[in-house]
């Protein structure tokens, strides 16, 4: 299941012991659009493995701000609360799990 992260709850949310994948999107953005079905399987794909949430920049700007995100979709997977790698565009769900495979440890 896809988390929907706020303001309120991102940080206590990022900081777990399991890698969090975090979607940046915004309503208006085709790509974003075009990405969230995805994410969507990947949470489903990735139920025990990874907390998937979903981050509506135009509500949580701070989020956005804080975590740099200048494009959108941005994909950032954290680890103990820290990004460890970024991902940008409506990118195929191959590499998507590839990335996500590759912080499973």
């Amino acid at each position: 299941m896809t988390l929907e992260l706020t303001n309120t709850n991102f940080e206590e949310t990022i900081k777990t012991d399991k890698p969090v994948l975090v979607d940046f999107w915004a309503q208006w953005c085709g790509p974003c659009k075009m990405l969230g079905p995805i994410v969507d399987e990947v949470s489903v794909d990735y139920t025990d493995k990874v907390l998937v949430g979903k981050v509506d920049v135009d509500h949580e700007r701070e989020l956005a701000v804080k975590y740099g995100i200048r494009n959108i979709p941005t994909m950032a997977v954290f680890k103990n609360g820290e990004v460890v790698e970024r991902l940008v565009g409506a990118l195929p769900k191959q590499k998507i799990t590839e990335v996500l495979d590759k912080h499973l440890n």
